[in-house]
């Protein structure tokens, strides 16, 4: 029999079903590849091994399944004993930002504790490390967290940051009091995409005002945001960090009435150890970042 099909049969059996499965396994598979390499196992054994629908083992595969749980329940166990105890590695999502001025500092401190600590970084904003964190490519999302989390996740809330347009330096707009008095905004709004949480709580904040003013300008990061504002294209959506460093080509208008937006880490399950030890030191530096 092939590994890898029992593999994949073992994640089917263990989590109800195929697209259960797909999301559960701990790397990138689509749903057709884990159903077309199951049906090869069943052709090769010459049984069914569970009804899709309603989901249900087979006699044969509640057989099957019985005799692969135990080796495939404790490989994670075994790979940890052989490394010399728990895991150390840890996959963090975040956007360029975050890792380059703020996961440095957090895995230092994490690897006081587990000095064997290895990482591997994963660069996106929240609609993508979403996904990633759902199929498990990832362990840790540090993003903006949604009012309404995804089923199954857990958060810790880290920050709140106030929301700011951008406008250039040579800018006549002194405040964003004045765009909400025009019957019209011509200015280009330039912002993350509509899905971003900092996106909805500008809308759901214009909307309490009765104001229209939608993106012109869509852009995948912050920083590209400013970029655009500085070279003129319009006015930018954005946040304000704990210590803002713009660029000198641009000014902040705050946004004072504004639904904040949250920064957190989200995980799946249970946080190990090492997660854990993580988690406590991205609250110790953001705690560092307030004084």
């Amino acid at each position: 029999m092939n590994i890898h099909h029992l593999e994949l049969f073992y994640y089917v059996a263990k989590h109800g079903g195929i697209s259960e499965a797909v999301r559960n396994i701990p790397y990138g598979i689509q749903q057709p590849a884990v159903s077309g390499q199951v049906i090869q196992l069943e052709e090769y054994l010459g049984a069914t091994l569970f009804q899709r629908r309603p989901f249900a083992l087979t006699a044969a595969g509640e057989e099957l399944y019985a005799f692969i749980q135990p080796f495939f329940d404790n490989l994670g166990a075994v790979g940890d004993k052989i490394r010399g105890g728990i895991s150390q590695h840890v996959r963090i999502g975040a956007s360029e930002i975050v890792l380059k001025d703020h996961v440095p500092a957090v895995i230092q401190s994490a690897q006081k504790k587990f000095p064997k600590l290895r990482f591997t970084l994963h660069e996106g904003y929240q609609p993508e490390l979403e996904t990633l964190l759902q199929k498990r490519e990832i362990d840790v999302a540090v993003t903006l967290l949604d009012p309404k989390p995804i089923p199954g996740t857990h958060t810790l809330p880290l920050l709140k940051l106030p929301l700011i347009l951008l406008v250039r330096k040579s800018s006549r707009i002194q405040s964003a009091e004045e765009l909400w008095k025009r019957d019209r905004i011509e200015e280009t709004l330039i912002s993350l995409p509509s899905n971003e949480t900092i996106c909805k709580n500008f809308q759901q904040s214009l909307s309490r005002l009765g104001v229209d003013w939608f993106t012109a300008i869509e852009v995948s990061s912050l920083a590209l945001v400013e970029a655009y504002v500085a070279e003129g294209y319009g006015i930018g959506l954005g946040v304000l960090p704990p210590k803002d460093r713009f660029s000198p080509d641009v000014r902040v208008l705050p946004l004072p009435d504004f639904q904040p937006v949250t920064v957190g880490a989200m995980w799946l399950g249970k946080p190990t150890p090492v997660l854990q030890a993580l988690l406590n030191a991205m609250q110790a530096h953001v705690e560092s970042l307030k004084k």
